[in-house]
């Protein structure tokens, strides 16, 4: 083995050598005895290991809570104990145990939250979900460095915002699966939405369930000094942070949901189901749109028969025809079949040839009317890496053979999908697009009165995926103050009320019809009048309380030296 540094002092005795703290740079030894010269690195590593299995431990069960607080569990209050536990596990930290505790936490969260992408493979979940952990080790690192300040629950709520708000956008536009506020869409911290959106809802998440982890250390602190604090002390000292924490919770049900309808319009929404679940759920060609067609043709029948109410329009999922109606003969007359049966437009899901880009399919919502066939239009602006086209295809799809299976890349769209179908100007939200924030709100700033969300989940059935989406369906109505009608060939399909409250909804790989008045509304929130502004600055915030702590850090360590000299 290679000398180490000289550490002999000046009288020739042997001197333990100078370690890092947790910013990296080297402090003075403590005096003590001297170490054992001749301990292996392996046996140091295992001593590390014995220390630190517990703290892994807690960060496994922690991660794992924060995803049952995610449908389908839906067990909202662990997403305030999972915030507090990691706030409490990266309390004075270094940062690299902080790092590790961060992965650990991340992993195990979305291996538990994402589980659902094994129809495609664990190889997939388990990328994506380290991927994803790799955000929550750069915020378990900010909590470390933010611990020692003062305030410093707000700096652990503007840091998770400023988490979310990075994996929100990158890579590849981001990924907002998992976010807070996706947890916590029937809790009292939901109503937020509709002052700050989305982020807001994490935020106020966030400082709760850091205000209990101050509160759990002050009372972890009194019992260490119990001898010179009595338990009375004690209590007045967590007590300030755990009421805090419960004022921010009560907050939300302050907030005023505005509900009232400027006008309704009479809907069907038609589930056609699909051959089986998983990736091959199309089956033969035709078979879907017929799905779709021949329940909109028997509601037909059953109108002229008085057995059902005429609606003003109808709604069909994303891929409800798995044929281009353009191109395909076949899928044109289908749908102008039901469509005259029915004899109202059919907001219509299809996949289109791209009309100049060789090679390119477009996701569209199309309005179909009775007498004069395909109309306006919308494409999907954002579609989904590996899901809908594959990045940097030439290179990876000779490592990853299953990406034959996504033969030709979706383009993406540009505008937003404010469309009028019938006497409605509705919303088009295609699929994921329902977890990313401008999207929506640029929908409804542009004037959509309600929204549909037109998706496809038949790939992730009985997998708990459908719940997580609907749930963000209910946080978007609160929000933007619009009742949502979800569509999908093989469920969940539902129709939620402007306050987030589902009103009916299907069940998994069934074939159904919904009717409804839906309630249409003009007025917006205030989370559509202030757009991002406070995630933005919510973002800058946390990443400012880390540049001070970095600071005070240093500012403390020159003081130091200029003591010792």
């Amino acid at each position: 083995m290679p000398p180490g540094p000289d550490t002999t002092a000046d009288n020739g005795h042997r001197q333990p050598p100078a370690v890092a703290d947790a910013s990296g740079e080297d402090t003075p030894p403590a005096e003590g005895p001297p170490r054992a010269p001749n301990r292996s690195r392996a046996a140091r590593f295992a001593g590390r290991c014995r220390t630190g299995a517990p703290r892994t431990l807690a960060a496994v069960l922690a991660g794992l809570a924060l995803a049952a607080a995610f449908p389908p569990y839906d067990l909202w209050p662990l997403s305030l104990l999972a915030v507090a536990a990691l706030s409490l596990l990266t309390h004075g930290r270094g940062l690299r145990q902080a790092a590790w505790t961060g992965l650990v936490f991340g992993l195990a969260f979305f291996l538990g939250l994402l589980k659902w992408l094994h129809v495609i493979g664990w190889d997939a979940v388990i990328g994506l979900s380290l991927l994803q952990a790799l955000f929550l080790t750069a915020l378990a690192v900010g909590l470390a460095l933010t611990s020692r300040l003062p305030a410093r629950p707000l700096w652990a709520a503007c840091l998770w915002v400023a988490e979310e708000w990075a994996r929100d956008r990158i890579p590849l536009g981001g990924f907002p699966w998992g976010r807070l506020a996706f947890a916590n869409t029937g809790s009292p911290f939901t109503p937020l939405a509709a002052l700050g959106g989305a982020p807001l809802v994490t935020f106020a998440v966030a400082l709760s369930g850091a205000l209990l982890a101050a509160a759990g250390l002050a009372l972890w602190r009194a019992r260490e000094g119990a001898a010179r604090q009595p338990g009375p002390k004690a209590l007045r000292t967590a007590a300030p942070p755990a009421a805090a924490a419960l004022v921010v919770g009560a907050c939300g049900l302050l907030v005023p949901i505005p509900t009232a309808a400027d006008d309704t319009v009479e809907i069907a929404v038609v589930q056609g189901n699909v051959q089986q679940p998983g990736m091959d759920f199309l089956g033969r060609p035709m078979m879907i749109l017929n799905n779709h067609v021949e329940p909109t043709v028997q509601l037909a029948e059953d109108i002229e028969a008085g057995r059902a109410e005429q609606p003003d329009l109808v709604i069909w999922p994303e891929n409800a025809s798995d044929l281009d109606p353009h191109r395909f003969s076949e899928a044109r007359e289908a749908i102008d079949r039901a469509a005259k049966a029915v004899g109202v437009p059919i907001l219509v899901g299809a996949l289109v040839d791209h009309p100049t880009k060789e090679g390119y399919v477009e996701n569209q919502g199309i309005v179909w009317d009775p007498a004069t066939g395909p109309g306006a239009s919308y494409t999907k602006q954002h579609p989904v890496p590996f899901g809908e086209y594959v990045p940097y295809r030439e290179q990876l799809s000779k490592i990853i053979t299953r990406l034959d299976r996504v033969p030709r890349d979706f383009w993406p769209g540009e505008g937003s999908g404010v469309l009028q179908v019938g006497p409605a100007r509705l919303g088009d939200v295609i699929c994921f697009e329902v977890a990313y924030d401008e999207i929506v709100r640029d929908t409804v700033t542009s004037g959509a009165r309600a929204l549909v969300i037109q998706t496809n989940n038949a790939t992730y059935g009985n997998t708990g995926q459908p719940e997580q989406q609907l749930a963000m369906s209910r946080l978007r109505a609160m929000e933007h103050g619009r009742a949502i009608v979800t569509a999908a060939p093989s469920g969940i399909s539902a129709i939620v009320a402007p306050d987030g409250t589902i009103e009916q909804r299907t069940e998994e790989f069934t074939q159904d019809v919904l009717t409804a008045s839906l309630p249409l509304r003009d007025d917006i929130t205030v989370a559509d009048r202030v757009g991002p502004a406070p995630e933005w600055i919510t973002a800058f915030i946390g990443l400012l309380s880390c540049a001070a702590a970095v600071a005070a850090g240093r500012r403390g360590r020159t003081q130091e030296k200029g003591q010792q000299q």
